[in-house]
């Protein structure tokens, strides 16, 4: 299949594009620079663009077979790339006839909330975080009522090496003692393998340790 990545340079971003490229598919690299990715792949393609712009994602997303959203806000604590990115990317999505959306979230997001434990309810997402909460539950809204082929993913904080223990999928609602974290390798390789695998079309799905 051919795929675009939004947020292809991000740490999640970079990993999904490699994954992608693993299992055969073509991929495009959309991203400010796009450069950054350093890799080398007849497979691939890069293309520079903002996912603010509306102009840029429709040119990108013609001619491709699914969509995974990856953005990120960097340090910022007000942007709302990952909300109005995500709108841009519906929209060509649906003029460009392309079905198959896969976005990146959070766990706490939605029904996920009881997931989480008081440092992430009051303190994180509560406080220090609360305008990026706001717009990944912004971002999930409109995926949700985007009439497309969707799956969003809720994975726990970030980790760089694997977790003390395996990481659950698909989290239940009743979930308690969890370690709130997943590592960057495991979300990538999960975002990448929705493309072709329908189990959770039309699901928000939770990953965490």
């Amino acid at each position: 299949m051919k795929v675009i990545v939004f947020g292809a340079t991000g740490s999640i971003g970079q990993l999904t594009v490699q994954e992608l490229l693993k299992e055969g598919h073509k991929v495009t690299a959309f991203a400010r620079n796009p450069q950054k990715l350093s890799l080398s792949n007849p497979k691939l393609s890069l293309i520079a663009g903002d996912a603010l712009s509306t102009i840029d994602v429709f040119s990108a997303i013609k001619g491709h077979d699914a969509v995974i959203i990856t953005l990120g806000s960097g340090m910022s604590r007000t942007s709302i790339i990952r909300s109005k990115g995500t709108s841009n990317a519906i929209r060509a999505m649906h003029t460009h006839r392309v079905r198959r959306l896969i976005c990146q979230s959070t766990l706490g997001a939605g029904k996920s909330w009881v997931n989480l434990n008081f440092w992430w309810k009051r303190v994180m997402f509560g406080a220090l975080l609360a305008p990026v909460f706001r717009d990944h539950e912004l971002q999930e809204q409109l995926v949700e009522v985007s009439g497309l082929d969707w799956t969003i993913v809720r994975p726990a904080a970030f980790t760089d090496n694997a977790t003390r223990r395996p990481f659950v999928e698909d989290v239940p609602i009743n979930a308690r003692g969890l370690d709130l974290k997943i590592s960057r390798y495991d979300v990538a390789r999960f975002l990448a393998a929705q493309v072709v695998d329908p189990k959770y079309l039309s699901r928000a799905v939770g990953l965490s340790s």
